[in-house]
């Protein structure tokens, strides 16, 4: 199953990246592949999304349950689509000059092949992901001086 863990030191505080990562209809803005998404439901520590990935002619719909600690965590469960496991999690610290933000996702497919290609491209694709985040935030809470640095 593949998987990916990044931690970022970010100059920002750990509210507002839990601000824009518990954002998941704004993806579509700025994340890579997200091409739409549609929140069925959304309170203070829950939320039932839908997301529509693709690359080329590819397109995949799945659902998710987004469990929230306001400013701390999110923690995200794979509902129904083409996977048969997902596990993604984010952990948010606030630090002396930001936060610190810690990034895991691991993921199956049920077609071999899919997860055989997937796992030849993985690693790129989210670390290009979480500098997705991090260039988001820039445009969204301005930039300081670069402190990002990854921890993995």
């Amino acid at each position: 199953m593949p998987s990916h863990h990044e931690t970022r030191k970010l100059p920002y505080t750990a509210k507002q990246m839990f601000a824009l990562v518990a954002d998941v209809g704004s993806y579509p803005e700025f994340l890579p592949w997200v091409i739409a998404t549609r929140i069925k439901s959304d309170s203070e520590t829950e939320m039932v999304a839908d997301m529509v990935v693709g690359f080329n002619q590819l397109r995949e719909r799945f659902t998710s349950r987004v469990s929230k600690v306001p400013g701390k965590e999110i923690r995200v469960e794979y509902l129904d689509g083409p996977l048969k496991n997902l596990e993604n999690d984010w952990q948010f610290r606030s630090v002396s000059d930001g936060c610190e933000v810690d990034f895991y996702v691991s993921f199956s497919f049920h077609n071999r092949f899919f997860e055989s290609l997937a796992g030849q491209y993985f690693d790129r694709a989210f670390c290009k992901m979480v500098s997705a985040f991090e260039t988001r935030a820039d445009a969204l809470y301005g930039r300081s001086k670069s402190s990002a640095h990854n921890a993995a």
